[in-house]
Parts: structure tokens; C-alpha cells; sequence
């Protein structure tokens, strides 16, 4: 027992719980980036095999692989949002949860994508969801195609343990807030020394944080009043929303998606300009994350 409290106290000192982000083009250009580390593991001088990525210099790798090598109990409660960490529990395979199914009408199938002449694929613009297959060749702002290699992480990998689900349905009359019109799904080519990257301006998680954001205002005793949304003395309401961050504006993005993260930033100070965008981002035709920015 004490010497499984011991392993597991030397791996989690080599393990980083937090990091300083910042927006999209200044992470590529810095090359914060998740890349496969090379890192050698050991345990009781004995190599084990963990995947770990290297990010800013640091290795990150899965609680749950840690867990499986040190052999104590790793759980997660999605209903609270919860990870139990048992040091005097073996340790236990995850048993998958079927992931909710996105409607259809939310999906663009390979077939409906909007071609060129040469084949490449031009995202969608009206914000059903894109998601990636190996072998598209994505055409970028810049007029060069971009493909796509490697999707394997796209909805589990060390950030993200399965797909975030439906977009949330209305707890509130979505109609009476802000209606911003959605901007167009931006395909930014980045050639760099460290690869060449693409982000993407996902259109569909904008909505996600748009309607999450929508049932917190719904839910907010400051904004709401009476039943309706609180307006300033000139009659415009108190709650601005955008889709886009103004090129000059920095911002904390986080990943994966965190349900809590947009009713957090309301009610913590209601009222305002609200900023939201979100972003996949790729890197040498290998998907990386996709990027929530909130401001």
C-alpha cells in the first residue's frame, strides 16, 4: 500500500496542473502546441509505455494511464463534473458511455460539403457541424489546400475523453437576448518553423457557447427582471453579445469544452460586452484541439 502511495506521489510531481494560454495565432506562432513527446517512463526502474504530449517544453500525460500503471482508482462523475483519485483502490478500465447523438440536421455529411473544381472541401458556412475525416483537403483563406491526416484525437485524446454531446436546448426564451449573426467559418493557413497549421473557425461550438450563454442569462437574477431582460436608460439591453474577438484583444482559452465555463463568466459580472469564438486547430495535417475563447 505505501508503495503505491509512493509511486503514485513520484509521477504526479512530474506532472504540470495548469498553463498560461493565449490566443490563437500568437499559440501557433509561439508553438504552445499538444505534440507527441518522445519522453522515456519509468517505474521502479521498470519502462513503461505512456502517451504523453509535450506542450511549452512540459509532458502531459492521462490521469487514467497513470492510474493504470501505478494501479490506484481513477473516477470520473460527469454529473458533477468530478474526478475521484483512490490510492487504496485498484485500478479500474473505464466503461464506455454511449455519447449522445447529434441531430441530423446539425451534420454535415462528407457528401453535402460545398467542393471545388480540384476537390477540396470549403467549410461550412452556416453552422451545422464539420467533422474532420482523414483525407479531406481543406481550401484555406489563402487560396492553398490544407489535408488532413490525422483525426484520431478529434474526440479522445488527453484533453477530451468523448464528444461534448447536442448543443444545449433552450431553458429560457433565447429570442428576447442579443441575436448576433454568426461570421464566417475563417480557415487561417499558418507556415511556420515548428509546421504548418490551420485554424478553423468552428461555427458549431460558437453556437454551443452562444446558447449556453443564452440559458445563463435566463437563469441570471441581475439581467433578468421581472421576467424580461434588464435594459440601460437609453432602452438598449445591458447584455452585447459577439461572435468575434477583435484582433487586438487578448483572451484565456480553454479546452475541452467545460459547461460550467460560460455560466462562470456571466453571473461573475453580468452585464456588458460578451465575447465568443472557438477554433480547431491542426498541425501538420494532425488534429490538435479545439479552442474556446471567451472574453
Amino acid at each position: 500500500m505505501m508503495c503505491k502511495m509512493k509511486n503514485a506521489a513520484l509521477v504526479f510531481v512530474g506532472i504540470l496542473v495548469g498553463i498560461t494560454l493565449s490566443g490563437p495565432v500568437a499559440q501557433a506562432a509561439a508553438g504552445l502546441m499538444a505534440n507527441p513527446s518522445s519522453q522515456k517512463f519509468y517505474l521502479d526502474d521498470q519502462k513503461i509505455s505512456l502517451q504523453a504530449y509535450e506542450i511549452n517544453g512540459s509532458n502531459y500525460v492521462k490521469l487514467r494511464d497513470i492510474g493504470e500503471a501505478v494501479d490506484f482508482g481513477v473516477a470520473y462523475d460527469a454529473a458533477t463534473n468530478t474526478v475521484t483519485i483512490s490510492p487504496d483502490k485498484p485500478y479500474e478500465k473505464e466503461v464506455p458511455v454511449p455519447a449522445a447523438t447529434t441531430p441530423s440536421t446539425s451534420l454535415t455529411s462528407p457528401s453535402a460539403l460545398n467542393k471545388n473544381a480540384d476537390g477540396s472541401i470549403n467549410v461550412p458556412q452556416d453552422g451545422s457541424q464539420y467533422v474532420p475525416q482523414v483525407g479531406d483537403v481543406i481550401r484555406c483563406d489563402d487560396g492553398t489546400n490544407y489535408t488532413i491526416t490525422d483525426v484520431s484525437r478529434y474526440d479522445k485524446n488527453m484533453f477530451a475523453s468523448g464528444p461534448v454531446g447536442p448543443l444545449p436546448t433552450a431553458t429560457c426564451d433565447w429570442s428576447q437576448f442579443d441575436q448576433p449573426e454568426l461570421p464566417r467559418a475563417e480557415v487561417r493557413h499558418y507556415s511556420l518553423d515548428s509546421g504548418e497549421y490551420i485554424f478553423i473557425r468552428n461555427l458549431y461550438e460558437t453556437r454551443r457557447m452562444l446558447y449556453s450563454l443564452y440559458n445563463a442569462m435566463g437563469e441570471d437574477e441581475w439581467i433578468m427582471q421581472s421576467g424580461t431582460p434588464r435594459l440601460r436608460a437609453d432602452g438598449s439591453p445591458w447584455v452585447h453579445i459577439h461572435l468575434t474577438l477583435p484582433a487586438d484583444m487578448d483572451s484565456a482559452p480553454f479546452w475541452p469544452w467545460r459547461e460550467e465555463a460560460v455560466p462562470n463568466m456571466l453571473h461573475s459580472c453580468p452585464g456588458g460586452n460578451y465575447y465568443l469564438e472557438a477554433w480547431d486547430v491542426f498541425k501538420d495535417g494532425v488534429f490538435q484541439r479545439t479552442e474556446y475563447h471567451l472574453r
